[in-house]
Order: C-alpha cells, then structure tokens, then sequence
C-alpha cells in the first residue's frame, strides 16, 4: 500500500470528523457566550454555580468525559448515540475553555464604558450587546480559533467510542498492513492539513479585526 493510498484511506473518516467538529461548534460557541458572560454579571453563590459548571466541564479529561456518558449513562436509562456524545463532551470541554476567554474580554473593556452607556439612560443589555461584546469579540479571535483547533484535534478521541474518523481508519489499515510509520505518519498529515488553514484564516480575522497592527494577545 502507497502512502498516498494510505492517506486517501485515512480521509474516508473526514465526514465523521468533520460532522463532530460542526456539531461540536454548535454546543462549544453558545456554551462559551453565555457562561462567559454569566461569569462576568452575576456575583456571589449565582456566580460560583456557573463557574462549577465551566469547571466541570473545563477540568475534566475528555477522554473520562466520553466514557462516562457513552457506556455509564445506559445503566440509568439514558442511551445517547456516539456522535450525539462526541459533539456534545467535545463542544462543551472547549466551551468551557471559551468562556473564560469571554470573560476575560469583557473584564478587561474600561468600566468607564458601561457607566457612560447608563448615563446615557441605556439598558444594561443594550450596552453588553451593542458596546462591549462587539469590542470583546475582537480580542476574543486568537483564543477561539485556538480552541477550534482544539476541537479537531480532540476528535481524535471519539474513535474510542466506535466512530469511524479518520482516527479509526488509520487504526482499521494498520490491522490490514503493518506500516505504523507510514500509517500514522499519513495520520498525522491528514489533521495537520484540515488544522493548518484555520491557523491561516485565524490570522486574517486578527488583521482585519485589528487594521492599526496592534497584535492582540491570547486570553
């Protein structure tokens, strides 16, 4: 077997890997949003449960995460099928690392401007959505794209629980062919192409998002 015919064997799993990626983003993003911005208003008890939330989701390991609710949950009555598993332990492991860079943009806008925007007679809403969020995304793009990142790769994991990524397949054609160098090689090719564009596209956003050059740091 030709390496090229490897790696062509290995991209027969991209549309599991693709579809947990796109479901994935559909938990992690909303998750992010709102418990960022949970954190970021709310203060005492109310603020420690969100952040228990986050931290549960944050803290534990993926892999832990996908056993538990794939083969645990079953036991009490709750059978969830392995992409519904995979989108939503990955989603919100990243979305929980998400929110934290949501809070932190918002943490870090000068408070001058929410009391200028209640001067103002604004709502408190009305200045999230239309003064600091639009501000805050923009710091937010390093991060995000980063944790984009993150979520492909972490798909890797989601062969443990009988998904047939590209993962799987290149398990699947080393039980056919002994070739661990070639195989895993291709393996390791095949992520570095679908990662390295949005490494590209993350820079462009930055640039657009920053026209005056200013590089704004990762939260």
């Amino acid at each position: 077997m030709t390496q090229l015919e490897i790696i062509a064997g290995i991209f027969q799993g991209f549309q599991v890997t693709a579809t947990v990626t796109l479901l994935g983003l559909l938990y992690a993003v909303p998750f992010a949003f709102f418990a960022g911005v949970l954190q970021y208003f709310l203060t005492g008890f109310r603020q420690t449960l969100v952040t228990a939330v986050i931290e549960f989701w944050r803290s534990s390991p993926v892999i832990v995460l996908l056993f538990v609710f794939y083969y645990s949950l079953p036991a009490f009555g709750i059978s969830l099928s392995s992409m519904t598993v995979a989108s939503l332990v990955l989603g919100l492991n990243i979305g929980g690392y998400g929110s934290q860079a949501v809070r932190a943009a918002l943490q870090a806008l000068p408070r001058g401007q929410v009391e200028a925007g209640m001067a103002l007679g604004l709502k408190r809403w009305t200045i999230l959505t239309h003064i600091e969020l639009p501000q805050a995304i923009r710091s937010m793009i390093p991060t995000f794209m980063n944790q984009l990142i993150q979520l492909i790769k972490g798909t890797a994991l989601v062969s443990l629980i009988a998904l047939t990524d590209m993962t799987y397949r290149a398990k699947e054609l080393a039980q056919i062919e002994y070739n661990p160098v070639g195989i895993y090689a291709g393996l390791l090719f095949a992520y570095l192409v679908l990662c390295y564009p949005i490494t590209i596209l993350g820079r462009l956003l930055e640039k657009r998002a920053n026209p005056s050059g200013v590089r704004q740091r990762d939260l």
